[in-house]
Order: structure tokens, then C-alpha cells, then sequence
């Protein structure tokens, strides 16, 4: 591919629900410019951006893909992301790096809860945008029914700027409400003209309407000539329409046929059109030796900076860093340093992907996405520039993990191999996190969702050749007492030649402070336990709290005194003061109302006014305690409560199916109160089996 300047560059991100037809368009996009002379199928596991055998198997994208298509002396970077919300982070990474979008809606299914959360993705990073209606070959697709909820949700900036000609509910051609000219398809992505079919004229004249009256609200003189009839030229509109559209003040609807490649070209063309080159958007960093700001906006002639926005880690092909280039013109024998691990790396050469088919290129321009191997000590998020100009970007803002399995390798000696594999797949995937409890003596996998999880485990089978299963977690319970007990202990060994002998008598009560295990006080009055043994009587205690002997779970929120003992002066040992002393926490324990305390998070539920009654049931349901609501722009509430943690197994899950996949949560870590006694008794239960 050749070397494209930053002024004929397209960064293109294809957003939409899972389903709509994004992968397909890429694959129609593909065929219409020249790059494939087939068009692959995802029922298939034919298309170029699917490639991964995951992806091929389950029929739907998991990471993103980069697809760089030539069109009209542009070069446009097409970013094809998952629609699925588990693979959040993966669109999240494309949105990062794309100066524009295209929100792909079903012409069959229509807005689906996708579309809303694109628009929302395209609010919080200022993106132009577009929206691309597919399935018009289908009966009973609908492009008039996406206009109007489209238009019911975000007003009078949808511009829909083609019409489909429809004949025995099949799409035959189309028209441009621009040039005020139909179009009939005579073969797979071909057109001749036609005449306006006279059905076709009413709806046309209101498209049109809305369409001038848009173009009109760019200037002064464009608005009264507009009141004097005046009519606009194809040249005016399509510049008025650049303006208002990189503005975020018009949002064009196109449509067409993926499975036919109908109306792709037409889209093609208005993303050179209508979507700005990086040199219009800004990009800010800071100068990490001088500490200021350095204001890269993607100009060529600045000092060299790129930030890696994705990392591709494939067992067979290597390890690719995706990176933007934000200024300055990168080649392939430079030597970048990475100021976020403080070393340099040596690119050797710069690629181009195509889906996971890298292609050579000689340098990349500023605003142009490429990948570069198997950099060392380069991660993603990290900003590479020159070690004489140290330059550092804002790392994106990633959705937080919040689901979690535990996961035991299914056959003994793979435990490295499996650490090694995940530790590759969360250097791709960043809202992936596998980490260790060591206290619940559990390894830990945290995802955006149960499905995000077990492809997780069937990728590591089929890409890494080791198996995990995936659990219920154990839930970090802690133990305490609410009642005081006194206990009189003696150890005692005698044997021949030494024996051990440590007598001790301690109180044991409720400390108030359920941060730190134990409080040792010692009042023992005249030297019935000598001092030197105090420190052995402390490490007794020491030892018992990790494990309680109610449960098996760390004790916490307990006053141990020690006020009373005695010795002998030749049996006597740190050793048998520390048994004594073991033994007098499991017997006091026990005998001091112990209970077990349960970890309660606060959680904060995001969600649409209709949804807050079932939602709040639900939480009800979970032992949860709704503490507030506060609402949100968007017509959203946040509902603010505190759960048990073992009320959160699943909840990703069942709040996805409460509300259509329009609720989010996050929770944290808040606090231990006392467990219900039935809950005690079951993990007393299940605790004891285990062991």
C-alpha cells in the first residue's frame, strides 16, 4: 500500500449492535474498492476481519479489526469492533484512535439499545458521525421507521440524504436527495439512472425540506436565500454538509445492501466527503522533560510521537503494537523511546494491517493507524517519541472489569503455561485481569461478563492448547466475637530429660476495631510469666488469627489479655508458650459468641427510569439495601445501595436481561457485617466438606 498523507487519511470507526451488519459491510467495503475479488461471509467464516477461530466459530466479532481501504485517493482506516457489550474494551480501544464514525443500524431490527450506546460512545469522544442503515434487500426492512425513531431520539441533525426505491419489497435503487436524481441497480455494486418513481416523490420532498433547511442554518447568506426560494448547488450543499457534519450539527443517513454491495460506494464516498482528515481534530500531550504541553494535532512536520491504542498478541503471528501516529512522519529505522517504561525500542519496520495480514510500508504520516512487531517493553496505552523530545498522551479511558469467576487448571503441571497464556491475552485484552487471592488460596479471572469469561477459557484451549474450568469464587468471610471468655490453658509434655511446659490465662473480648486482627495487652503481675516469653505468647496469637477456628476464615476485631500463668524453670519454652497460647485463642474463641462477617460492597446501578422498580426488587432479592436514587442526564437513575458480595455472582448477567442491556454497575469494597445466621451456617457447612 502506499504512503498516504495526513490530509488524505480517514480514521473510520464502525460502531453499532452486535448483529447489524458490520463485519459484512467491511467485507462489501472490501469488494467495492478493489482490495477482494470475493466477498466473504460470516456464516462462511469467509470475511477478512473475522479472523480469529473464536470469532469464525461463535459468527460474531470479538476483538477489533483494522481494514485500510483506498478509495478516491484517500486512504480510509476502517476500525470493525465487536457489538457485543463483553467486548466493550475492544471498541473502546477503535473509538480511541477513529476521528469519525459510522453507526451501523439493522434496516430489519431497527434502533436496538447498540445504536444508543454508539451515539453515546460518539457524545463522549466528539466524534462526527454517520449512520449507515443495512438490510435493505430484506422484505421487511424499514429505512423510514430508523429515520423516525432516530429522529424521535435525537432530533432534527438526522439528515437521511439517500431514499431507497423499493419494487415487490426488494431494493432496486435509490435516491441521492442531494442531486434530486435516482439511481437503479443493474448488477452487485453497480448503478445507471434512472427516473424518481412517483411513490417515491412525497417523502422525498420532506427529506429534501429537512435537508435544505439544515444546509440553510449554516450561514446568514445560505439562510436567506433559503426564505427567498432560492435553490443551493450540489457543490454548496455537499460543503455546508462537511461543515455541519464534522461540527456534530448534521448527521447524514445512507443506506444499502451489504450481501448486494448496493449503496457501499455512495458511503464510501461520503466518508472522504463529509469526515474530517486527522489535521482537523485536536491532540494534545505533554512534554515530559519540560512538563509542557505539547500539541501534536496530528501535524507532520512536529517532532515524531505515536500512542499505542491496541495490542495484537497471536501465537502464531507475534505480538503487533497498533499505534496512531500523532505527529511527525514515522519510519522504519527510527529509534523510538517509550517514556512510560523508559526504554527505547527499534521498530526495524512499520506495517499496515489487514485484518491480521500485515503488509510493509515505508513510513506512516501523522494521523495514520499502523502496527509495529514485537516491541519489547511497549504495552497499550504507552506513547513512543524520541528520547530528545519525551513525550507522554492521556491513556484511554477503559470500562472497569467488575465480573469475576474463579477459574483451577484442569491438568496438574499447565499452571505456568496457563499464567504465561493469560498474561498474553491481558496484554491484548485490557479489561481482561486474571489475579491471585492468596488469602482465599483462588486464582481469580475478572471480565466484563460471563460471556467475556468463557471465551476467555475456550480461547486459551484452542489458541494455547490449556484448559481451565471455570467456578463459583469463595467469598472472603471474616470471623469475630461479640462476648467476652476467660480461659485457663496449660501445656504440658513430660518426658524423659526436657519436657515443655507454658501455662497461661487470658481474656479474650470484642477489640471494636474490625481493620486489624488482634489487640495483645499483657497485665501479668508478679513475674508469673516471665517477660521474655511475652513476644512467643504474641506470635501464638499471631498465627491463630490467620485461620479461625470457626470457619477457617482470618479473625479479626479481638482483645487478647494475658493477665495471669506460670512456668517451670527448666521445661518451659517460647515453643510451649505459643502452643498454650494457641490453644487458649481456639477454646476462648468458641467460647465468645464467635460469628462470621460478610463483605458488603456499595454499588452504584446506572440505569433508565423505567427499569428502577425491577432493578431495586431484584437488588431486594440479593439481600441488597437501597440506600438512594439520583438522577442523571439522559433520563437515567442512579441507584445507590449496599449488597453482599455473594449477592453479586451473576448480577452482570441478570441486569443486562432486566433491561435490555441498557444497565451498567460498579461497586467497591465497603465494609464486614455480621452474617445472617442461616448464611453462617451454610458456610460453616460447605467449609467443613471442603476440608
Amino acid at each position: 500500500m502506499k504512503v498516504y498523507r495526513t490530509d488524505e487519511i480517514r480514521n473510520v470507526v464502525l460502531l453499532g449492535h452486535g448483529g447489524s451488519g458490520k463485519t459484512s459491510l467491511v467485507e462489501a467495503m472490501l469488494y467495492v474498492s478493489g482490495a477482494t475479488n470475493r466477498m466473504g461471509k460470516v456464516s462462511d467464516a469467509s470475511t477478512v476481519s473475522d479472523f480469529d477461530k473464536e470469532e469464525q466459530k461463535r459468527g460474531f466479532s470479538i476483538s477489533t479489526s483494522l481494514i485500510p481501504i483506498e478509495w478516491e485517493k484517500a486512504k480510509i482506516n476502517i476500525l470493525d469492533t465487536p457489538g457485543y457489550f463483553d467486548f466493550v474494551g475492544e471498541v473502546e480501544e477503535a473509538v480511541s484512535a477513529a476521528d469519525a464514525a459510522v453507526i451501523v443500524v439493522s434496516g430489519k431490527a431497527g434502533v436496538q439499545v447498540g445504536t444508543e450506546k454508539a451515539w453515546e460512545l460518539c457524545d463522549k469522544y466528539n466524534l462526527p458521525r454517520m449512520v449507515y442503515v443495512t438490510e435493505m434487500d430484506v422484505d421487511d426492512a424499514s429505512f423510514r421507521q430508523v429515520v423516525e425513531d432516530l429522529t424521535a431520539r435525537y432530533g432534527k441533525k438526522i439528515a437521511p440524504h439517500f431514499q431507497p426505491i423499493r419494487e415487490n419489497e426488494k431494493l432496486v435503487g435509490y435516491i441521492n436527495v442531494i442531486k434530486n436524481a435516482g439511481r437503479r441497480y443493474t448488477g452487485i455494486g453497480q448503478r445507471e439512472e434512472c427516473e424518481i418513481p412517483d411513490y417515491c416523490k412525497p417523502n422525498l420532498e420532506i427529506l429534501r425540506d429537512s435537508l435544505m433547511e439544515a444546509v440553510a442554518e449554516t450561514s446568514e447568506e445560505f439562510m436567506e436565500r433559503y426564505f427567498n426560494g432560492e435553490e443551493f448547488s450540489i457543490e454548496e450543499i455537499r460543503a455546508a454538509m462537511r461543515t455541519e457534519v464534522m461540527e456534530g450539527d448534521i448527521v447524514p443517513v445512507a443506506m444499502g445492501s451489504n450481501v448486494q454491495a448496493q449503496g457501499v460506494a455512495n458511503l464510501l464516498s461520503d466518508i472522504v466527503r463529509f469526515f474530517p482528515s486527522p489535521d482537523k481534530r485536536k491532540c494534545v500531550g505533554i512534554n515530559r522533560t519540560t512538563n509542557d504541553i505539547f500539541e501534536a494535532n496530528y501535524d507532520f512536520s512536529k517532532a515524531k510521537t505515536a500512542y499505542v491504542f491496541k495490542t495484537m498478541v497471536d501465537p502464531f503471528i507475534g505480538k503487533y503494537s497498533f499505534i496512531k501516529v500523532c505527529s511527525g512522519v514515522l519510519k522504519g529505522d527510527d529509534i523510538l523511546y517509550n517514556a512510560d517504561t523508559e526504554s527505547e525500542e527499534k521498530p526495524g519496520k512499520l506495517y499496515t494491517m489487514c485484518g491480521n495480514k500485515p503488509s510493509e510500508v515505508s513510513e506512516l504520516f501523522a494521523g495514520d493507524i499502523g502496527a509495529i512487531a514485537k516491541l519489547a517493553n511497549t504495552r497499550t496505552g504507552d506513547t513512543l517519541s524520541t528520547k530528545a523530545n519525551q513525550v507522554s498522551y492521556a491513556k484511554t479511558d477503559y470500562s472497569v472489569p467488575y465480573t469475576y469467576m474463579r477459574y483451577r487448571v484442569k491438568n496438574k503441571g499447565d499452571e505456568d503455561k496457563v499464567s504465561q497464556a493469560l498474561a498474553r491475552m491481558t496484554a491484548e485484552d485490557v479489561t481482561l485481569r486474571a489475579v491471585n487471592d492468596s488469602e482465599n488460596r483462588q486464582t481469580l479471572l475478572y471480565g466484563m461478563g460471563d460471556q467475556h469469561l468463557e471465551i476467555t477459557a475456550s480461547k486459551l484451549a484452542a489458541r494455547y492448547k490449556v484448559e481451565i474450568v471455570l467456578e463459583t469464587p469463595k467469598v472472603a468471610f471474616r470471623e469475630t466475637i461479640r462476648k467476652n471468655a476467660d480461659v485457663d490453658m496449660k501445656y504440658k509434655k513430660q518426658t524423659g530429660g526436657h519436657g515443655q511446659y507454658g501455662h497461661v490465662k487470658m481474656k479474650f473480648e470484642p477489640s471494636g476495631d474490625l481493620d486489624t486482627p488482634y489487640v495483645f495487652e499483657e497485665c501479668v503481675v508478679g513475674g508469673a510469666v516471665p517477660k521474655n516469653y511475652f513476644p512467643a505468647v504474641e506470635k501464638g496469637l499471631q498465627e491463630s488469627v490467620v485461620k479461625g477456628p470457626l470457619a477457617g476464615y482470618p479473625v479479626v476485631g479481638v482483645k487478647a489479655i494475658l493477665y495471669d500463668g506460670s512456668y517451670h524453670p527448666v521445661d518451659s519454652s517460647e515453643m510451649a508458650f505459643k502452643t498454650a497460647t494457641a490453644q487458649a485463642f481456639k477454646k476462648g474463641f468458641m467460647e465468645a459468641s464467635p460469628v462470621l462477617l460478610e463483605p458488603i460492597a456499595s454499588i452504584k446501578v446506572t440505569v433508565p427510569d423505567d427499569y428502577t422498580g425491577d432493578v431495586m426488587g431484584d437488588l431486594n432479592k440479593r439481600r441488597g439495601r437501597v440506600l438512594g436514587m439520583n438522577p442523571i442526564a439522559g433520563g437515567k437513575q442512579v441507584i445507590e445501595a449496599d449488597i453482599p458480595m455473594t449477592g453479586l455472582f451473576g448480577y452482570c448477567t441478570t441486569l443486562r436481561s432486566m433491561t435490555g442491556g441498557r444497565g451498567t454497575y460498579s461497586y467497591e469494597f465497603a465494609r464486614y457485617e455480621q452474617a445472617p445466621s442461616d448464611v453462617q451456617e451454610k458456610e460453616i457447612a460447605s467449609r467443613a466438606s471442603e476440608e
